[in-house]
């Protein structure tokens, strides 16, 4: 039985995701992450400002469905709820756990978040990105630089930003990938990179190119970056983090595209892989298509407050059966509101990310019934 009454009114799944559901080898053309999200342990206190504490086999398991259809993983990104009730604890663990078992690529985020939060002096911003840097490297993944909210409240301007990252880039033992966040994503982050950020942000790749595999940029601005991509240095990529926009960045233009490292491939890996094979094999049309219906879907995802998206991300991963529940990491599953989950529902199961609409719908019920709403 695949009918449900939702809090917006009757609902009859269609059971499209099926399509997708199969695995398969990574892609030729792009290079594509996916941030992923961590499970919680629904047994454990996982109230606001309680540590972390982790379902860790359903976690795991969710990062080999990933590289199950070919993505990378990005591994202890802000989809994972850095900043947001994952604790620099679990966060270490994670990577360790991930990076260990890893069954493809696997990028992992170096950050300040082990700080109290706060302004903190510039030598202590130095000194926890060492930290986190040096647990990276030790764990085998890829680096990627996150943004600061203590340095983004320490800097003075461009100097400091590029003083700091510098001396990060010099420690690195290999290339990393930088991160700008936008302060949609998290409103800690305004100013960020000093008064002409693209400015910093080149100087910096250029004095340093031979350290940075590429940049993530989630400014969900698709004019911006398409600019910023064609002025990187040869040879560093533009990774979009941009959920709104992907599709026609990834794709690109007669000067180049961007490659990937996005939270909404978490939900839509199945046809986003399906997506991106039809453009390895010279099919735009047929990447077009399946892409098309993902995008109101992640909008829906990333609309405002845009940093509460990781409720949904995790809402559409109960739905499509990688996890037996709806419990979040600080108590993030109150983060949206029944009618915004609702819509939820109605735009993954048109985009074709819930593979099984019997599944889908019974845990739809369970969740309407919650919210009051005779399911």
């Amino acid at each position: 039985m695949t009918e449900v009454v939702l809090p917006d009114g009757p609902f009859t799944f269609t059971g499209t995701g099926a399509a997708f559901a199969a695995p398969g080898a990574g892609f030729t053309s792009r290079v594509a992450y996916a941030a992923a999200h961590v499970v919680a342990d629904p047994a454990a206190d996982n109230t606001p400002g309680a540590p972390a504490a982790l379902d860790w086999d359903a976690t795991l398991a969710f990062r080999h469905h990933l590289w199950s259809h070919g993505f990378g993983v990005a591994e202890a990104m802000d989809t994972a709820q850095r900043g947001m009730g994952l604790d620099y604890a679990a966060t270490r663990e994670l990577i360790r756990r991930s990076a260990r078992e890893a069954a493809g690529p696997i990028v992992a985020g170096v950050a300040t978040d082990q700080l109290p939060p706060g302004v903190a002096s510039l030598d202590e911003v130095r000194k926890a990105y060492a930290e986190q840097l040096a647990d990276v490297q030790a764990a085998g993944a890829t680096p990627v630089l996150m943004c600061s909210r203590h340095l983004a409240a320490t800097a003075r301007g461009s100097d400091d930003y590029l003083d700091v990252y510098a001396e990060l880039l010099r420690q690195a033992d290999g290339p990393v990938v930088l991160h700008w966040l936008g302060e949609m994503f998290d409103p800690a982050l305004a100013g960020y990179w000093g008064a002409d950020p693209v400015a910093t942000v080149l100087e910096l790749i250029g004095a340093h190119a031979a350290k940075v595999d590429g940049i993530k940029v989630s400014l969900l601005d698709e004019a911006f970056e398409v600019d910023l991509r064609r002025r990187l240095p040869a040879g560093v990529r533009l990774y979009t983090g941009d959920d709104f926009n992907y599709p026609n960045l990834i794709k690109g233009d007669a000067h180049g595209y961007s490659d990937a490292l996005l939270g909404i491939f978490a939900a839509i890996a199945p046809p986003a892989a399906a997506a991106l094979r039809a453009l390895d094999a010279g099919d735009e049309p047929g990447y077009d298509d399946i892409f098309a219906p993902t995008v109101p879907l992640a909008r829906h995802v990333f609309g405002a407050p845009t940093f509460y998206y990781k409720t949904g991300i995790v809402f559409l991963a109960w739905l499509a059966g990688h996890q037996s529940h709806f419990t979040m990491v600080g108590g993030l599953q109150s983060g949206r509101s029944p009618l915004h989950l609702a819509k939820l529902i109605r735009l993954a199961d048109a985009a074709g990310v819930l593979p099984d609409a019997d599944l889908a719908a019974a845990r739809a019920r369970a969740w309407a019934t919650t919210v009051g709403v005779a399911g």
